[in-house]
């Protein structure tokens, strides 16, 4: 019977305090309790990543199991199995005899196995007179069973991801068409707006993706698309709607290739005048309502005010918003002015508005008179805080670069 009890290791092998408790939870395992031995070696395989498990160390738990003869791993039952280093092999595919031990030794520090060794090293069990088992040593499964419900999590939780990652993974399919679409329509025919610094700009997206590996990655590359497809709309809308197509592709251009001048409207639109005289009302009526951008893209554009933020760390709007507080009282910016872009913008997009303009702090000679013309343009529907975040994201991601 397994009775949960603390050994150590033959020989040269060191004893951790991290197996000591694994095998005291072993001890903790209710009575009776069960588990199907092969749908916990598949939630382990599901799991492998989590638990830095290679396919080696697989298929020697695999063998290990094909010893054990019953179909449910039982605290009931004697959880030790025995099986010399050969007939491992036989069953694990042949592996070397070195191999095989690297992957037990992996097996063990993942606290999916535990040692049972005797007093020689030497595996086997020993019986009554009347043939029950006594005692066995060898490898203890036990672990398997104790943890079977937090393998089965940790399988849930590593579909959930590859199931989030693939909705993101089609998202940049669906966005990185419709760029492409739009930009190829533009051009055909023949609307104005820098496309080419587009073009460009959707070629170093879509080159980010041949690296991208995890989840943040891809996430970070829908971003940058997404932000580009908004853009692009910007300036075809204004066109569609207002009938002027020499100047708004400016604003996308001014926005993100002038990135590097000292003007304080290097991050504005143009102008009413600068635009032909298009009219406030018909601004208005077209202009989309405010969005709030992903927290993660608005802290790679403006990575600055997460020294303002408590603990120094931007981990959801509503960090970014105390620390928007503090920057505004830095800067200077009166109260007045700040509550006056919360109510134009909302408040979450006035933060932003202040991590952007603390960003270009050193080139803006008036921060307060900065926001309120900001958020004057909103109220106009002069104003969209996409292109200010792309241009700053492209600056910050090419002096990463050159970093």
């Amino acid at each position: 019977m397994q009775n949960g009890s603390i050994t150590t290791p033959f020989g040269r092998r060191q004893t951790t305090l991290a197996l000591v408790k694994a095998q005291f939870k072993i001890s903790d395992i209710r009575r009776g309790k069960t588990a199907d031995k092969w749908k916990v070696y598949r939630d382990v395989c599901d799991a492998r990543t989590l638990l830095g498990l290679r396919d080696r160390a697989l298929a020697v738990l695999n063998a290990l199991l094909s010893f054990y003869p019953e179909a449910e791993l039982s605290n009931d039952e004697n959880l030790v199995v025995f099986p010399s280093n050969a007939q491992l092999i036989a069953r694990a595919n042949g592996i070397a005899g070195t191999t095989l031990r690297e992957n037990l030794a992996v097996l063990v520090d993942a606290g999916l196995i535990n040692r049972n060794d005797s007093p020689n090293g030497k595996r086997y069990v020993r019986r009554g007179k009347d043939g029950a088992l006594e005692t066995a040593y060898g490898f203890s499964l036990a672990p398997l069973l104790a943890r079977s419900d937090e393998f089965a999590l940790m399988a849930q939780q590593v579909a959930e991801d590859a199931r989030r990652l693939k909705v993101v993974k089609e998202r940049i399919t669906i966005t990185r068409r419709d760029v492409r679409k739009l930009i190829t329509a533009a051009v055909e025919d023949g609307a104005a707006g820098d496309w080419e610094m587009m073009e460009a700009t959707y070629v170093a997206a879509v080159a980010k993706l041949k690296g991208a590996k995890s989840k943040p990655d891809f996430e970070a590359v829908l971003d940058e698309l997404t932000l580009l497809r908004e853009g692009v709309l910007n300036v075809l809308e204004c066109q569609v709607f207002s009938g002027d197509s020499d100047t708004n592709g400016n604003d996308i251009r001014q926005h993100i290739q002038n990135s590097n001048t000292d003007s304080i409207t290097e991050l504005e639109p143009r102008s009413e005048k600068e635009q032909g005289g298009r009219s406030v009302q018909n601004l208005v009526r077209h202009a989309e309502p405010l969005k709030t951008f992903p927290i993660g893209l608005v802290m790679r554009a403006c990575p600055e005010i997460a020294a303002y933020a408590p603990g120094g760390e931007v981990r959801g709007w509503r960090d970014l918003m105390s620390a928007a507080v503090v920057v505004r009282s830095t800067l200077g910016v009166s109260a007045s002015a700040y509550q006056d872009a919360c109510e134009a913008m909302g408040a979450e997009n006035a933060a932003v508005a202040m991590a952007a303009i603390l960003e270009r702090a050193g080139h803006i000679n008036s921060a307060g008179g900065y926001l309120r013309d900001l958020t004057s343009r909103t109220r106009r529907g002069e104003f969209s805080l996409g292109p200010m975040l792309l241009a700053l994201l492209k600056v910050n991601s090419e002096g990463a670069m050159r970093a």
